[in-house]
């Protein structure tokens, strides 16, 4: 790898000397004299320069991708316009590609002048210019370095950017709409990881005489520390394949493995390549990533919370079932005087019809009883009582991670919000409020706002019937393990036994007569479990969400999909979550489902 910035070691050592960076007390090149023999030294600090080189990011496959490689630029003459079809000939590319690497690279299109252009050639290219340029482009100049190279045009806010690379991008994002982009950029792993992938240098810290013969030292010595590889939970073709299903669609994918908390795949949507945002030629790219009304630099799963809708129906019926405000074979109407049902369907008589259903009045019941009347309160003054029960059920939630951040190892991760009865008092500016006012809750709806990864990791908290590891990105730096964190078990408030009560209804889900049925696995022996969403969307297309795990007795996987403007759950999100489930669990999509599959990719190609 090249290391023309960096100072290769004689003997191991360079020396030099570095008067800033003398410790405080002693100011630089000061003479220290010592108090035995009078003699005076100087006080050195040697560079133990040993090729100090940023580590490697590789998928969970061992696959590499993100590396430092040299790098080509031909820069341009400053004033255009340029003899393209010289140009053209010289590098290879025909008219049209030119003019098409030129507006890329100029910030606002090819008509823009006096804007440095430079070009990322191949190796092929940069032969060519360096062989034929002096004859028929003398004033191109062709600069060689070396730079953060992207292996894979999957997973770009995953595996983020290196900010030293990333300063064209940041003054373009601070002068576009007051930096609206800049104060929610996201480094990735690449930032997250900062310090383990740089490493670091060692220094040596000697006193010295006049002959340059050493007396001691005059500061701790540190030790040499070369930039450490990591190794990914993503599966990149994985994550790969599930960008293809949403595309230019706005929301999000997150795939687990609920036995470890790895991130299988993590898509933003609308996606785009990871070396755009570094990309010397790539200006114009990213001013209509900047002017995008769809927000495609913001890492959705991550930093964006959202109403999750109807699978929230999930958490309310587990604490219910805590509680003791329902039982597994609970009943109620669907009585749609109180709240409107999609569903038509046969009464609920248990929760599981309620979750295959997914029977609005029937969860508006359940959340009820646990506002209004829960069995043994003590409580006599009703708004007193209402105060805490809400209270009550916001403890039990949050234990599965929610309104707080979970952790993960990526930047600017967002909190998600679940109300609480002061936020009430204030929002409604009484005390006395009703359930009649807050019953949005029950359906996932209002003032709920869950995050992508939360959403995944309550699909995995539901799997592992209670329990969970805090979702991660990186299974091992250099040949250590995660970081400590993510190898400690965090358990809900929940009892298993309420969990498992769960899985039933979400089985039925994806069988006939349920919200899901068209997406069932069953044609290749894998057992579903999931629970579709559709949000209510005041300015516009209501947006679809799905969470679910497979297989269902033995989960392996659970997916998260949240696609905005794409209408009902069951026919936009949970198609999208069972594709990836597939093609994780098996390698491939069955033959009965291509056609569905090119059908959602065309979709997803041109973002509807």
């Amino acid at each position: 790898m090249p290391t023309s910035t960096i100072w290769k070691k004689s003997l191991s050592v360079v020396l030099f000397m570095l008067a800033a960076c003398s410790s405080p007390e002693q100011q630089s090149g000061a003479p220290t004299q010592d108090p035995t023999t009078g003699e005076v030294y100087t006080q050195r600090r040697v560079v133990v320069a040993d090729s100090l080189i940023r580590g490697r990011i590789l998928d969970r496959n061992d696959s590499v991708l993100v590396d430092t490689r040299t790098q080509y630029l031909l820069k341009l003459p400053r004033r255009l316009p340029l003899d393209t079809l010289a140009l053209g000939q010289l590098l290879g590319w025909d008219s049209v590609t030119v003019r098409q690497r030129i507006a890329d690279a100029l910030p606002y299109g090819i008509g823009q002048t006096g804007y440095p252009v430079q070009f990322s050639l191949t190796t092929a290219e940069a032969k060519r210019v360096r062989r034929d340029s002096g004859a028929t482009m003398p004033k191109l100049t062709l600069i060689e370095r070396p730079q953060r190279t992207y292996t894979t045009n999957a997973g770009a806010p995953v595996l983020g950017y290196l900010g030293a690379e990333a300063q064209t991008f940041y003054r373009q994002a601070q002068r576009y709409r007051r930096g609206r982009f800049y104060r929610l950029r996201s480094g990735g792993v690449e930032s997250y990881y900062n310090g383990l992938l740089k490493g670091h240098l060692g220094y040596l810290h000697p006193l010295v005489d006049a002959k340059g013969k050493e007396h001691g030292t005059w500061a701790k010595d540190t030790v040499f520390q070369q930039g450490q590889d990591l190794h990914l939970t993503i599966d990149i073709k994985l994550q790969a394949y599930a960008e293809k299903l949403l595309g230019g669609r706005k929301g999000y994918l997150v795939a687990l493995d609920p036995r470890t908390g790895e991130i299988l795949c993590s898509v933003s949507a609308p996606v785009y390549q990871p070396s755009i945002i570094t990309a010397p030629d790539q200006a114009g790219v990213r001013t209509k990533l900047l002017d995008s009304e769809n927000m495609p630099l913001i890492n959705r799963p991550a930093m964006l919370a959202n109403p999750p809708g109807s699978v929230f129906k999930l958490v309310n019926a587990a604490v219910a079932l805590q509680l003791g405000a329902i039982s597994p074979t609970t009943a109620f109407r669907c009585d749609q005087s109180l709240v409107s049902c999609v569903h038509h369907h046969p009464q609920a008589k248990s929760l599981t019809l309620g979750l295959k259903y997914s029977c609005n009045p029937y969860f508006y019941q359940v959340m009820q009883t646990l506002i209004d009347r829960m069995p043994d309160s003590l409580a006599v003054d009703t708004v007193a009582e209402r105060h805490a029960n809400l209270a009550l059920w916001r403890r039990y939630v949050r234990s599965f991670g929610l309104d707080s951040v979970l952790g993960v190892d990526v930047p600017r991760e967002a909190p998600g919000f679940l109300p609480t009865p002061a936020y009430y008092d204030k929002a409604r500016r009484t005390t006395n409020w009703t359930y009649r006012s807050i019953y949005s809750l029950s359906i996932g709806q209002g003032e709920i706002n869950l995050t992508g990864l939360q959403m995944a990791n309550m699909a995995a908290i539901i799997a592992n019937r209670g329990w969970y590891y805090t979702p991660y990105l990186v299974r091992s730096v250099g040949e250590n393990g995660p970081l400590p964190r993510f190898t400690e078990k965090h358990r809900t408030l929940i009892d298993s036994a309420n969990f498992a009560a769960l899985v039933p209804g979400m089985v039925a889900v994806m069988q006939r007569g349920g919200t899901a049925d068209a997406s069932s696995l069953a044609d290749v022996g894998i057992t579903v479990a999931g629970k579709t969403g559709t949000v209510q969307n005041d300015d516009g297309d209501d947006h679809a969400a799905f969470v679910g795990f497979a297989p269902a007795d033995n989960p392996k996987i659970a997916v998260a999909v949240y696609i905005e403007n794409a209408g009902f759950g069951a026919t936009a999100a949970a198609p999208c979550a069972v594709m990836v489930m597939e093609k994780y669990l098996r390698g491939n999509i069955a033959p009965r489902r291509k056609r569905w599959e090119s059908r959602i990719r065309h979709r997803a190609q041109n973002g509807y």
